[in-house]
């Protein structure tokens, strides 16, 4: 063969692994366009059956805003078209803003989250509670809606201007019980402008100004804050009613004493920064932990209380769907999903607006959205869109990292099975382990299931369950084999269970 014909070959080969290799990322372009277009459908019906003059809604995956849409317009009067960067009212949506600046006044020693709530806001002491056996209220219990206090929709959310004297005064008089602290989960808007207030004495700093220095500024949301007439007049999304057929402006509500459950106005923009920001908390590893606030306690924000209830998945699949086990956490609603996994998500329902977020922690992934028009909570396109994302294989869960002592567990069981006797790996046993089943068992065991398999490639790919657990499965020449295993809670970890079988057809 001549250079020549050698070069054309090899020039040839590889433009071939070249295109192959390019081939998975155009398929995976194809795919997400497709399903975007799907989600733009979802959306754009719900703003039409909702009467809806605006919204827009994101994807962010990965730390980034992937994908981000803008529908009707800002206000009715100029016809200005929604963009990424108009500006929205996210109403309850902020309450994960004021719980998560209470935390880190908490890592920084400024309060305790199990001290009396009357502790940092003297006008309590003087509460009369509902029973002569009601617990003080706590500061968590104010994170988790478990305070007692009554739901207070849609009058707190009137409450967003009240000047902080009238707030003190609301304080002082003393407010009534719906349940004693401590008995149950009760939303309330209340409870979070005390957080506000909480965050006000212990700073030293009105809640706002610490909310935005502690957060906001850090993560780059230079649009975003409290104080809504203060953003030029041309980027805010004005907000409207509709009633009787017709759309009604609402009025601008100042900020006030009640910001701290609803006031903040952002852009999709800016709130994608907080979405990826919240989660990169997730998972839990080594290296570098930059902050604004740490890692493990943004993962406190799933959190909740032990009042934790079955609901059905938000939706149009929520019918047919698993039903999830959700509890308030922090500022978020934590709830377990079938197929989307751990789910922390969030409405907000406000005059003149309405907004809602879904966060995906183990897929790394994240919907928003933000509408114009009151109280419309946007959760079941939002949730739907999930599921377009899921159906369409875009949702990958992030794999745990496999640890040494797993690796090494793993080489061990791959060596037992070859060997066809534990003995081969008894200095990687547990105490347990023959006492469970002994040696001669454990030969027959691995003879009869090596009969119907034969070999096996026992060094397929192992998927972590944490840092002391994994399972398996191996190829084999007339089947295949599952696995898993199990260590213990030692130093140094050793094997307490392993269990091999053949895998059903």
């Amino acid at each position: 063969m001549s250079r020549f014909t050698f070069a054309i070959l090899f020039a040839a080969a590889a433009a071939l692994i070249d295109a192959q290799a390019q081939a998975p990322a155009h398929a995976d372009e194809q795919r997400d366009a497709a399903l975007y277009a799907r989600i733009d459908a979802i959306f754009a019906d719900y703003a039409l059956d909702q009467h809806v003059p605006g919204l827009v809604y994101g994807i962010v995956a990965d730390g980034k805003l992937v994908y981000v849409r803008g529908l009707g317009v800002q206000d009715l009067q100029t016809n200005r078209p929604v963009t990424p960067d108009s500006l929205f009212r996210i109403a309850s949506m902020t309450k994960a803003f004021t719980a998560l600046t209470l935390l880190k006044l908490r890592d920084d020693g400024r309060l305790q989250l199990d001290a009396p709530a009357e502790t940092y806001v003297p006008e309590m002491k003087n509460w009369k509670y509902p029973t002569d056996d009601s617990p003080r209220i706590r500061v968590r219990d104010l994170l988790n809606h478990s305070a007692g206090l009554v739901t207070d929709d849609p009058w707190g959310d009137r409450q967003t201007p009240l000047p902080e004297a009238a707030f003190t005064q609301l304080l002082r008089g003393g407010v009534p019980f719906s349940n004693a602290p401590g008995v149950t989960m009760e939303y309330s808007n209340l409870g979070y402008a005390l957080l506000g207030r909480i965050i006000s004495n212990v700073s030293g700093r009105p809640f706002a100004d610490t909310i935005t220095s502690t957060l906001m500024r850090p993560l780059g949301m230079t649009s975003s804050g409290f104080v809504a007439d203060a953003a030029p007049a041309e980027r805010r999304a004005q907000g409207y009613h509709w009633a009787d057929n017709a759309w009604t402006l609402e009025p601008t509500m100042a900020h006030g004493a009640f910001g701290a459950m609803g006031g903040v106005q952002t852009s999709a923009v800016d709130y994608a920064k907080w979405v990826g920001y919240l989660l990169s908390a997730w998972p839990p590893r080594d290296g570098a932990d930059t902050g604004p606030v740490k890692r493990a306690t943004v993962r406190e924000l799933a959190q909740g209380s032990n009042f934790a209830q079955l609901r059905k998945r938000l939706g149009h699949s929520g019918a047919d769907s698993c039903r999830q086990a959700s509890a308030y956490g922090m500022g978020m609603n934590a709830a377990v999903d079938c197929e989307l996994g751990l789910t922390l998500s969030h409405g907000g329902g406000y005059p003149g607006y309405g907004s809602h977020v879904l966060l995906l922690p183990d897929m790394g992934v994240g919907l928003f959205a933000f509408t114009n028009r009151s109280y419309s909570g946007s959760a079941t396109p939002v949730w739907d869109a999930a599921m377009v994302l899921s159906k369409g294989g875009y949702l990958k869960r992030r794999a745990t990292p496999v640890s040494s002592d797993v690796a090494t567990a793993y080489r061990a069981a791959g060596n037992i099975y070859q060997q066809g006797d534990i003995a081969v790996a008894a200095d990687q046993l547990a105490m347990n382990f023959l006492l469970d089943r002994d040696a001669a068992g454990w030969r027959r065991d691995l003879a009869g299931l090596k009969e119907k398999v034969g070999a096996c490639d026992t060094a397929s790919p192992l998927s972590a369950k944490g840092a002391l657990a994994g399972e398996f499965v191996w190829r084999c020449e007339h089947g295949q084999v599952t696995g898993t295993l199990l260590l213990t809670p030692t130093l140094p970890p050793r094997i307490q269970t392993l269990d091999l079988q053949q895998k059903a057809p």
